[in-house]
């Protein structure tokens, strides 16, 4: 094995968690920007809301590019435009130039499926389960990381533009590692379809923007629905247009079959899990208890660093036990002990949580259950499709995750602010919380049924837990793994 092949899981590491990371990085830190820039909230949320909607447009146009001319080169164009972005949103004061910084800084998003069908070029078959398992677990510690170090730069007021330095340097990083990896022709045949790819986006710009603003437009308003309707319209038509095109973006087997249509809808969970744990449990633990009678009067610094770097920094010994537990038992036993796991974890929190130890716990619980399915996704797919659609299928299935993000970041800031108690400052009620968590817990239950009951049995690897974690640590550590018996 090559110096550069060596390399292929420790680079894809890196770019997955810098992934995650650009997506948390700025979620804790709105409230300094709109108070930096004058603006309002609903504006200054744009900073998130910009970037999944470009997210969404993105990255299935990104991982099919893979699949035609080649990872490598994409990823580099893709971290290219990431550094640009980020030198952009931390020069800049303005408004518009910031979120034209965060759409750039969207593309990120395609660096996922990109890294898993490298991995599938690079590696033999027998390490490519531990291998993308581990990877997978790095969406999880890259968006802890993105919270912790957002509180520690952040501390005692901290410049916001600092955050986006660090993204700069970590594209830098990432452009650098990439340009080491080796170059590989393109999988697929056929050309880019170019009409799929703007119903596609315009589709999903349709479903993710009312989702984001309908707190502000109103949830019954004639804006949301009629979005949500064209949105339905819209997929539908890329639905037809892919059944009809010789080289459609995603093809109708994506669409129909029932393993990738199950991925998806898992993904979708797991996007909602992570992100609603993140800001239900900032939140609770922020507010002042003297005034609401519940919480615990954190810091942002101290929610970061006390109640979500436990169950996020616990990805690094998770995502590793994930890849075991895929190689041991399959996917599907891994997303079924993940959506139980969830469903205890979201379930603990509604019922407990007036200590810090139990937050802690909660938390940590529903965390390890994101990094178990993160890590069944990618091997779940990758059994399921050919060579030339993995970069496509893990597109897509990160954007169902994405769209699960915006899902649980709509429904907790939609929860959080229902109904408040009065004063200077409208703080939730607890019960807002309790309901939180309880669609959680019922949301994984759900899940859990759904891959009982409709999910195929795989056929297990025929390698053992103990030799897929020697080959994962040999292979990041960049020493020569050993040849298959």
């Amino acid at each position: 094995m090559s110096f550069r092949t060596r390399l292929a899981l420790p680079v894809a590491c890196y770019v997955v968690l810098l992934v995650s990371a650009l997506q948390t990085l700025v979620v804790p830190v709105v409230a300094d920007i709109r108070a930096d820039l004058g603006v309002s909230t609903s504006a200054a949320s744009w900073v998130v809301t910009a970037n999944l909607l470009a997210a969404a447009v993105l990255t299935p146009v990104l991982g099919r590019l893979g699949d035609l001319y080649g990872r490598r080169p994409v990823m580099l164009g893709v971290l290219g435009v990431v550094l640009a972005g980020s030198v952009l949103a931390a020069a800049t004061s303005s408004l518009p130039l910031l979120l034209a910084g965060r759409v750039a800084q969207a593309a990120s998003f395609g660096l996922f499926p990109l890294a898993i069908g490298m991995l599938r070029e690079e590696l033999p078959p027998r390490r490519l389960t531990g291998a993308m398992a581990l990877v997978s677990g790095m969406l999880s510690v890259g968006a802890g990381f993105g919270l912790v170090v957002t509180g520690l730069l952040m501390r005692g007021g901290g410049d916001y533009h600092q955050l986006f330095w660090l993204a700069t340097a970590m594209a830098a990083i990432g452009l650098a590692g990439v340009w080491l990896l080796p170059r590989r022709a393109g999988a697929a045949t056929g050309r880019l379809d170019w009409a799929g790819a703007g119903l596609l986006g315009l589709g999903l710009v349709l479903l993710i923007l009312p989702l984001e603003e309908g707190n502000g437009w109103g949830w019954g308003s004639a804006r949301v629905i009629g979005s949500l309707v064209a949105a339905v319209v819209v997929l539908g038509a890329f639905v037809l247009l892919e059944r009809r095109i010789t080289h459609p973006l995603v093809s109708p087997r994506m669409l129909t079959y029932r393993p990738i249509v199950l991925a998806n809808v898992v993904g979708l969970f797991l996007g909602f899990a992570m992100f609603a744990v993140f800001l239900a449990v900032s939140a609770l633990v922020q507010t002042p208890p003297e005034v609401a009678g519940y919480g615990f009067g954190a810091s942002v610094l101290a929610a970061s660093l006390v109640y979500l770097l436990p169950g996020t920094a616990s990805g690094v010994l998770t995502a590793p036990l994930g890849g075991r537990l895929v190689v041991r038992f399959g996917a599907k036993a891994t997303l079924l002990i993940a959506a139980v796991l969830a469903a205890a974890g979201f379930g603990m929190l509604a019922v407990l949580h007036a200590a810090t130890w139990q937050i802690v716990v909660g938390a940590l619980v529903v965390n390890t259950a994101v990094t178990f399915g993160y890590a069944a996704l990618p091997p779940l797919l990758i059994a399921n499709v050919a060579p030339a659609e993995t970069g496509i299928a893990n597109g897509v299935n990160s954007i169902a995750r994405s769209v699960g993000m915006s899902l649980g970041t709509a429904f907790v800031v939609t929860m959080m602010t229902r109904n408040p108690i009065p004063g200077a400052v409208p703080l939730p009620r607890e019960a807002q919380f309790v309901t939180t968590f309880v669609v959680g817990a019922v949301l994984a239950a759900v899940a859990a049924a759904l891959i009982a009951v409709a999910l195929p049995r795989e056929r297990a690897a025929g390698l053992t837990p103990a030799e897929v974690a020697a080959d994962d640590v040999l292979g990041a550590a960049g020493l020569p793994v050993p040849a298959p018996r």
